[in-house]
């Protein structure tokens, strides 16, 4: 019963911003550790942000400075700001959280395309 969904993406210029969030449903007794990770076209699905259930975040060296990764246990939902955006990171977005103590899930992915 339980899913993540994630939203937020889009088409949005160089130097642009857009904010991603994703959000658990079902029956929800807790969530861990929460992340966003992202795909391009002909790569591997590469990590871009972490954040533990108390608010300690990991990002990628590639998106330090620019993306900032937070969460809303109340809402049971992970955002990704991401600021200064740069045509490398066009990619499909992909929230992940482990849940409930045991399962880790994947949402379906929002792209996001930077281009002028």
């Amino acid at each position: 019963q339980v899913q993540l969904v994630g939203s937020g993406g889009g088409l949005v210029q160089p130097g642009g911003s857009l904010r991603l969030s994703c959000a658990a449903s079902g029956i929800i007794f807790g969530i861990g550790d929460m992340g966003w990770y992202r795909q391009a076209p002909g790569k591997q699905r590469e990590l871009v942000a972490t954040i533990t259930f108390i608010g300690s975040t990991n990002y990628a060296d590639s998106v330090k400075g620019r993306f900032t990764v937070s969460r809303d246990n109340a809402k049971n939902t992970v955002y990704l700001q991401m600021n200064s955006l740069k045509p490398e990171d066009t990619a499909v977005y992909y929230c992940n959280a482990d849940i409930n103590g045991v399962h880790t899930y994947w949402g379906q992915g929002t792209q996001v395309t930077v281009s002028s």
